[in-house]
């Protein structure tokens, strides 16, 4: 039984989760994503930030998290068009806009972050036609979806 690839996009605070514990729900996810069994796609801003955030608040962790994105071949979307962004900021802060606009013109399964307070309102929700969740949410999704004859 073959399974199907979610295209999944992380926001900046599920990356960064990711990168800094090696042991938690978001790390469970770029897991998935460098086996292949999710398809992960980040936005030219997520990079620009991760980058910035690992740089000064965990600079003894750069090389590992460089190579960490190597290994996952990531999906690079372009940031969204202004068009796209002012949209998004009808529902969202103005910038978690362009995370969110990316998520939406790249058609995304899933959204996974640990905003929630921004991320998860009903606004956001009409906006965004996927589930949005938190990296754990997101693995207990996964989990349930997989065959339990394995």
């Amino acid at each position: 039984m073959e399974i199907k690839r979610w295209r999944v996009f992380l926001d900046t605070s599920a990356l960064i989760a990711g990168v800094i514990s090696p042991t938690g729900a978001a790390r469970e996810v770029l897991r998935l994503a460098e086996t292949r069994l999710i398809h992960l796609l980040l936005s030219r801003q997520v990079l620009t930030e991760a980058d910035r955030t690992v740089t000064a608040k965990f600079p003894a962790l750069l090389s590992d998290y460089h190579a960490l994105l190597q290994a996952l071949s990531p999906d690079i979307l372009e940031d969204p068009a202004q068009v796209a962004v002012a949209q998004a900021r009808q529902v969202i802060p103005h910038h978690d806009a362009p995370i969110l606009a990316a998520a939406r013109e790249a058609g995304v399964d899933y959204l996974i972050s640990w905003n929630t307070r921004h991320f998860q309102t009903a606004a956001v929700r009409a906006f965004l036609p996927c589930p949005i969740l938190t990296p754990g949410e997101f693995v207990q999704a996964f989990r349930r979806m997989l065959p339990t004859d394995l």
